[in-house]
């Protein structure tokens, strides 16, 4: 990536973005589970035992990079049993549903703000004071405030992401004789020129609907700007405004670029975002770019041969219209339904270096831990897009986190479902801007919005 901001920028502009995380009641021992949430952690590893369940979002590579976490963890905590349980994008109704039907997990893995809130107005969540000096020690102060409400912390993020990235096989841009371009239009002329190459530019992995999201608002950030896009987020405009209809006819540009898509239009909805990056992440490539976030590489750590800078590389994601650098990122944060000193054991050692240098020496991780430094990671490319976002004025989280999840966190439905419509569809751009409208004003009315 030649063009970015550092991380370490992006989790400062994360403080003013998040507005908190969780709060909880839950199934524990005591019933009660100390909701105070106080008091001291420091149990010696040889005192503590017991199980922990975790329900997460990471599968695949991820999974065995979360595994490999787990099992540094056992080595302190012998007589822990960590549990994990991949539920990938349906976390939103696995742990909705166990949260109802009162047996959630002891820790879930959530990448939605939005839903994280949701379970604190629901008082389902435990909060993880006692976590405070470790995650002091090895986060900044202002990013500490990241998973705070009314003063008492409920969360933290574990695993950053940085989403405005372009990731492309380097043969392909070779064989084609294209430069990393900077600007929209410039990307278009490119993908139009690799395609008279014989490789379809385009992979796209619309069979998960938030890859499509993370599309639609990295235009919009750049067009309509950030006041514009703060606006949208929380609902204080209609998804028919003008500006929407702009973006998506922007994307269109891409998604109605039918030839130059891997598998066509009907591929791309059949097209998990794994398998996206695998058309890729190969040689020869079946594709020549994909669009998404740092974390591209760890999919595909343990089945691509090829290398960072020589077989694969990043660019930003290029401006729009003279737009300003602009970063939208996310990230996976760690949230309790039960006390127990099993439990904190976990969550003190995830906010630990250690618990982060584990999984950010294998890659396809982005470390918001401090103490994390560029030699820890496998490459210089996984370092720069891991620790490095450099020049963006502009940041912002991902939009469809911060919203209700039943908008935009959930399969089958509200954005990622009608965007996944749009992609079949990409002329419906008003038809689209409806039914986008339509609902967002049931998620967020649900909420109380």
């Amino acid at each position: 990536m030649r063009r970015a901001i550092r991380f370490r920028a992006l989790l400062l502009a994360l403080a003013l973005a998040l507005t908190g995380a969780a709060v909880g009641c839950g199934d524990d021992d005591d019933g009660n589970g100390g909701g105070s949430g106080g008091g001291d952690s420091g149990t010696a590893s040889a005192d503590v035992s017991g199980s922990v369940s975790v329900v997460g979002i990471w599968t695949g590579d991820e999974q065995r990079s979360f595994q490999a976490v787990i099992d540094a963890f056992n080595e302190q905590y012998p007589d822990v049993r960590v549990r994990y349980t991949p539920a990938g994008d349906n976390v939103p109704t696995v742990v909705g549903t166990a949260v109802e039907g009162g047996n959630p997990p002891d820790i879930a893995t959530i990448a939605q703000p939005g839903l994280i809130e949701e379970f604190q107005r629901q008082g389902a969540l435990r909060p993880i004071d006692y976590a405070r000096d470790t995650i002091g020690e090895n986060y900044s102060s202002d990013f500490a405030e990241l998973g705070t409400i009314d003063g008492t912390l409920y969360s933290f993020v574990y695993k950053g992401a940085n989403k405005s990235l372009v990731w492309f096989n380097v043969s392909a841009f070779d064989n084609a004789g294209v430069d990393e371009p900077s600007t929209w239009d410039d990307l278009l002329a490119a993908a139009r020129t690799i395609r008279a190459s014989g490789v379809p530019a385009w992979s796209i992995g619309g069979a998960d609907g938030w890859t499509l999201t993370d599309l639609f608002e990295n235009v919009y950030l750049r067009q309509a700007g950030p006041e514009k896009y703060d606006q949208l987020s929380r609902h204080e405009i209609p998804w028919t405004d003008a500006s929407v209809r702009t973006a998506l006819r922007t994307i269109a540009q891409i998604l109605g670029d039918r030839s130059n898509i891997v598998g066509g239009t009907s591929g791309a909805l059949e097209t998990e975002f794994p398998a996206s990056v695998e058309n890729v992440f190969v040689d020869p490539p079946r594709g020549a770019m994909v669009i998404e976030g740092d974390f591209v590489p760890g999919v595909v750590a343990e089945s691509t041969s090829l290398r960072a800078g020589t077989g694969f590389d990043a660019f930003a994601f290029p401006s729009v219209a003279d737009s300003a650098s602009a970063v939208v990122g996310g990230g996976d944060s760690i949230a309790t339904f039960r006390d127990t000193p099993a439990v904190r054991a976990f969550v003190e050692f995830l906010a630990s270096e250690e618990g982060a240098r584990v999984w950010a020496e294998r890659g396809g991780f982005s470390s918001p831990n401090r103490n994390i430094g560029e030699d820890v990671y496998p490459d210089a490319l996984t370092a720069e897009t891991a620790t490095a976002i450099a020049e963006a004025e502009t940041f912002r989280f991902d939009m469809s986190d911060l919203a209700p999840a039943a908008f935009g966190g959930t399969p089958g439905q509200g954005e990622w479902k009608i965007l996944q419509d749009f992609l079949a569809n990409p002329d419906d751009v008003d038809g689209t801007a409806q039914a986008l409208e339509s609902a967002a004003a049931r998620a967020f009315r649900g909420q109380g919005s």
